[in-house]
Formats: C-alpha cells, structure tokens, sequence
C-alpha cells in the first residue's frame, strides 16, 4: 500500500493521468478487500487483490478486441502495464512448466483424475506469478506425455 501511495504522489505530479487513474483504482479495490474482510491485509493478500485486477483488464482486452473496441483496448493496455509494476514477475511457460513437473512428482500424480489434486498443491506455489489458465493449460498438456499416461 506504501507503493501505491508513492506512486500516486509521483503520477500527480509528473501529471500522469493514467498511472493515477488505475492506482486510485488498486488502492480503492485493498481497502474495499480490507473492509470485506475486516483486517488489514497481509501481502499476500494483497498481490491476490492486484492479481485479481489484472485478470480482470486482460479479459477486457480481449472483449474489447472482439468488439472492434481498439481505443479501449489501448487504454486499457496501458492499464495492465501499470498494474504489473506491482506484482512479482510473471512466470513464463517454461518456468510454469518446471514448477508443474516438480508438483506432480510431489504429489504422486498418475492420470488425469489427479488434475485436481495437482491444481491445488500448485496454484499457491504460483499465485500472483501466472495466470490460472496457463497454468491448467500447461497441466493439461503434462497430461499428454509419459509420467501421466
């Protein structure tokens, strides 16, 4: 949260109307998570709030791009850089990849009835690192080779 206050210091008076938009917009979305649930937030916590946030601009691109919407798609854009400042880095499939292959050593999975119980040791592994759906994408695939089949 100290980031974000910085931050909006620094985009009001650099006059960065962007930047200050969507800060205005994390920092309200922490405290609105804070009330709901009635303590100040670990950071954990909060990068699943920021997290959260991101996931809901990158499906807007993508709604936007069906609509023919490029102007939203830009800002919108925009948007998802300046949330990713306050998230860790993302994990790239590769690195995604690693991490599935070490989980499913570690819990002994044999087919693809252990999907679940493979998602469930592995998303608080990667939680504010990768994306859900690439990480179940990157799953799936493991299912396909030797160690699953």
């Amino acid at each position: 949260m100290d980031e974000l206050n910085a931050q909006m210091k620094q985009s009001m008076l650099a006059k960065d109307k962007v930047t200050l938009s969507v800060v205005r917009m994390l920092k309200t979305a922490l405290v609105n998570e804070k009330i709901k649930l009635g303590h100040d937030l670990s950071e954990e916590e909060e990068k699943s709030v920021l997290a959260t946030e991101l996931k809901q601009r990158k499906e807007s691109v993508s709604e936007f791009a069906k609509g023919g919407r490029d102007d939203l798609v830009q800002q919108t854009e925009a948007e998802i850089k300046v949330v990713e400042r306050f998230l860790p880095a993302q994990l790239n499939k590769a690195q995604v990849g690693d991490i599935v292959d070490a989980t499913i050593k570690e819990v002994g999975a044999k087919g693809k009835q252990d999907f679940g119980k493979v998602m469930k040791t592995l998303m608080p592994k990667v939680k504010g690192q990768a994306d859900g759906s690439l990480v179940s994408s990157v799953v799936k695939e493991k299912r396909l080779c030797v160690n699953w089949c």
